[in-house]
């Protein structure tokens, strides 16, 4: 199977692969604003189909049960999707605007492999937990704990990771035992349609287990939610979105894990090599345009030091000039459509309203007559109670704030509604921890140490979410817990 643009033109429903009854709609790229082709376009009654599939899969079937099944499928898939990499890889650079060099990482093959985590765990995890003997009212009794997948599981998925974010829902909600149905954005229909597509055509999976539903139409999200046959809501998008999902499940009392947005702060402590750390934290922010939930967008440091570490900024941001993204050097590709572009540059006319200055970038790339392209752009002047600093920009900018010691620091990190990730830079390790102990997010990286891993579960404290993704923490946000106690022997 060669794949092509116009093989993702299908939905996967029940096993099959099928048209859209709404037709298809248009896909366009990013970084040339050209028209790649379309993909399928699910109505309502498309998405009821897929719900009921899947809680056929689930309600009728021993998938829920055969827990080495699971495994084998999820191998199958990793497999098959190796086998078309290259194609992906094209597909997702064209779709998503992803730099290259983030396909051999977190854009594509990281993701993929994932899958074999998830794969193990569905073999050896704990499924049966005895909790021993007890006398609970006088009555000898023994109890154990039975993990058990919660049905059918809802997945709203964004267009800034689509591969990640896909796969670390279906992933471990697979593996657990639940069936799926997702619902990727329709900015980037095709990174999901094309795994629907493979997993039909080359692996075990019964019908009705994943079913994929592209759609122009937002509001199929919001069905999801609100059906009474859906169990679980796995959704990642903006706080504001992640809201209105929770409203909308509150209805059927149905659970919902939320990865939401983030405003995190770059920490630079003054015993930091100061030039070293401003220069990752403007690789960071440019970095596939900044459209990362916890990319690092306020970079705090030492007041005294705060002109030395604005230039040092700006000499690293000044090189990353934005690019083609099929060019492996490329960091910065360009916005995903014109109206993410319209919201970046709106936030930067912001900043200049504000009182800030525009240090770096602020504008189109003038070698780019094409494309949703900004330049990456830094800014000084403001504190952090600025709009600039305080709210979601999903774009590369950078703010830095000036503070006053390590405390202030942690007040100014902490100083936000989102608590999803950060970065703390020094070279005294008992100053870094208390540091780490007072910021109040879900991720931090020490020094530019990695937090993002198959096993590892991420995740944000306050207006960033509820629960967690990744790790076994993540495969545990799909189970449910049963209690069976006997009389003891």
């Amino acid at each position: 199977m060669t794949l092509r643009p116009t093989d993702s033109s299908t939905l996967l429903i029940d096993g099959k692969l099928v048209p859209g009854s709404g037709g298809t709609f248009e896909v366009f790229d990013p970084s040339t604003e050209e028209l790649l082709g379309k993909a399928a376009d699910a109505t309502s009654a498309d998405m009821d189909a897929a719900i009921e599939a899947a809680r056929r899969a689930f309600d009728d079937t021993d998938w829920s049960r055969d827990h080495a099944f699971r495994a084998r499928c999820l191998r199958q898939l990793r497999d098959a999707l190796r086998g078309h990499i290259e194609e992906l890889r094209e597909i997702t650079i064209a779709e998503v605007g992803a730099p290259r060099f983030l396909t051999s990482a977190a854009h594509l093959e990281g993701p993929v492999d994932d899958l074999l985590f998830f794969a193990d765990l569905a073999e050896n995890y704990s499924w049966k937990q005895d909790l021993g003997n007890a006398a609970p009212m006088g009555i000898p009794t023994h109890r154990y704990l039975l993990k058990e997948p919660t049905g059918v599981v809802g997945a709203i998925t964004p267009w800034n990771f689509p591969h990640q974010i896909n796969f670390a829902k279906i992933g471990p909600a697979l593996a657990a035992g639940n069936t799926v149905v997702l619902k990727p954005a329709p900015d980037t229909p095709w990174c999901a349609a094309l795994v629907g597509k493979i997993l039909a055509e080359e692996t075990d999976f019964p019908p009705g287990t994943l079913n994929i539903v592209t759609s122009s139409d937002h509001r199929l999200g919001a069905q999801l939610t609100e059906d009474p046959r859906v169990d679980l809501i796995s959704f990642t998008g903006s706080t504001a979105t992640g809201r209105s999902v929770m409203r909308a499940a509150a209805d059927t009392l149905k659970k919902v894990f939320l990865e939401l947005g983030g405003k995190s702060a770059f920490l630079v402590l003054d015993d930091a090599d100061l030039r070293s750390a401003c220069s990752m934290a403007a690789f960071t922010v440019s970095t596939h345009a900044g459209q990362g939930c916890a990319i690092t967008t306020r970079l705090v440091v030492p007041r005294d030091k705060y002109d030395e570490a604005v230039a040092a900024t700006a000499k690293t941001m000044r090189s990353l000039r934005p690019g083609d993204p099929r060019d492996p050097g490329t960091v910065c590709g360009p916005l995903i459509s014109e109206r993410q572009r319209a919201r970046v540059e709106s936030y930067i006319r912001l900043a200049v309203e504000e009182g800030g200055t525009i240090v770096v970038g602020g504008g189109r790339p003038a070698e780019h007559a094409r494309g949703f392209f900004v330049e990456p752009t830094l800014i000084s002047g403001l504190d952090n109670r600025s709009r600039t600093a305080q709210e979601e920009i999903f774009g590369p900018v950078l703010v830095v704030i000036p503070h006053d010691g390590d405390d202030d620091a942690v007040r100014i990190a902490n100083d936000s509604p989102y608590g999803l990730s950060g970065a703390v830079y020094g070279t005294d390790p008992a100053r870094i921890a208390r540091v780490v102990a007072g910021v109040r997010t879900g991720t931090l990286g020490v020094n530019g140490g990695i937090w993002y891993a198959a096993d590892a579960p991420f995740g944000g404290y306050k207006q960033s979410g509820i629960g967690r993704e990744m790790g076994v923490a993540g495969f545990e946000e799909y189970l449910e817990t049963k209690l069976v106690a006997e009389p003891a022997s």
